[in-house]
């Protein structure tokens, strides 16, 4: 997201005497500027009034709504727009959530800055962007964009912290940040979390409920018991995954070793010291921690882990074992690019590219933007 290559398309304007909007009692303040958004084709410094629509009103004062957030005529803008376009934010929450269902992602971003731009203390807003920001994180991680989703991780949290932070509480907000914090592997965070989403719904009626309010209510004490019985809390589990995931692997390894001296069942754990082994890539030692995950309780349900440990398998000549744990991983996760993707990197390691370019084009049925399977695909293109 660079908000200054969206504000270059938009002009600063006073608006021709006598131009109507569709309210006839709305007076325009002739000294404040009017941003306009250019349309295609247009020449750059060019603008012609006389052909001027309401649409590209609209669309630059969104565009400054999204991403001139320190312009000092943003009310002024906001009274604008809502004049013109009474339904806006209706209009704009329904195209913004059909882009974010359709994983339209650099839309759906604009859509949903645009609409807290328009109303930024509506804390339902915010949660909103939070739980884009974290979908579309998972989505760019799937496809290996790490560095992207570390930053749409870090908008995420910033907006779930906000939307915690309203008043009156917002259960969801509570719940949905549980479980960010569940991915992000904070286990202490998503226990606050989850506490707190329990206790402000401890007294709620089914209606105050809404919809799947029991069920979520079931899936925040599933994960409390979890964290609990895993020990998941213990400091030394927390500095492993944060060591790790900054590459920091050594010291990472060294502090989940010390985990594990006291918590030998916990498949986490395990997976977490493979994982810190497979990015130093000893991938025999990697596969065996793997495999140890899988025996404990739990550790045999994640597709990850099978994902994790068929890369190492790879790596060590066990092309059998590895096909075999991509196909359960497959089975547990059917739409996963990265499992797909492996089993095309499976086969092309056995020397079957015909087999292995099925996998790379179903990766791109599934999502046409992967970079990842596309130059796959162009690398065995030039070698026929």
């Amino acid at each position: 997201m660079n908000p200054a290559n969206h504000l270059e398309s938009v002009y600063f304007i006073k608006l021709p005497n006598g131009y109507k909007f569709a309210d006839p009692n709305f007076k325009l303040d002739p000294s404040i500027m009017i941003p306009v958004q250019k349309k295609d084709g247009d020449e750059t410094g060019s603008l012609n009034l006389s052909e001027l629509s309401q649409e590209q009103i609209l669309a630059g004062i969104l565009t400054v709504l999204a991403y001139d957030r320190d312009n000092e005529n943003l009310p002024y803008y906001r009274q604008l727009i809502e004049n013109i376009r009474p339904n806006i934010k209706v209009e704009l929450q329904e195209a913004a959530i059909l882009k974010t269902r359709n994983e339209d992602w650099d839309l759906a971003e604009e859509m949903w800055s645009a609409l807290h731009g328009l109303d930024p203390e509506n804390k339902n807003i915010i949660l909103n962007m939070a739980l884009f920001f974290d979908q579309a994180a998972d989505s760019y991680r799937k496809n290996n964009l790490h560095e992207d989703a570390d930053a749409y991780d870090d908008f995420a949290l910033t907006y779930y912290k906000d939307a915690m932070n309203s008043e009156p509480e917002i259960p969801d907000a509570f719940f949905n940040a549980g479980y960010f914090y569940m991915k992000k592997r904070n286990f202490s965070e998503a226990k606050w979390a989850f506490e707190s989403f329990l206790a402000l719904t401890t007294d709620a009626s089914e209606e105050e409920l809404g919809p799947r309010g029991e069920e979520k209510r079931e899936t925040a004490q599933d994960f409390l018991n979890k964290i609990s019985a895993r020990n998941l809390e213990d400091e030394h589990y927390h500095n492993a995954y944060e060591l790790i995931s900054s590459g920091q692997e050594e010291k990472g390894i060294n502090e989940v070793r010390i985990f594990l001296q006291n918590n030998p069942a916990v498949w986490n754990a395990w997976f977490l010291l493979g994982w810190g082994l497979r990015r130093l890539e000893r991938f025999a030692d990697a596969k065996q921690a793997f495999e140890k995950a899988r025996e404990c309780e739990g550790g045999d349900e994640n597709p990850d882990t099978l994902n994790e440990l068929a890369i190492c398998q790879m790596e060590t000549g066990d092309f059998a074992g590895a096909k075999e744990s991509l196909v359960d991983a497959l089975n547990m996760d059917p739409d996963n690019t990265k499992i797909i993707s492996n089993l095309g990197y499976l086969f092309l390691k056995m020397g079957n590219e015909s087999e292995a370019r099925k996998y790379f084009m179903t990766v791109l049925e599934i999502d046409p933007k992967d970079p990842i399977a596309a130059a796959q695909l162009r690398t065995l293109e030039q070698e026929i």
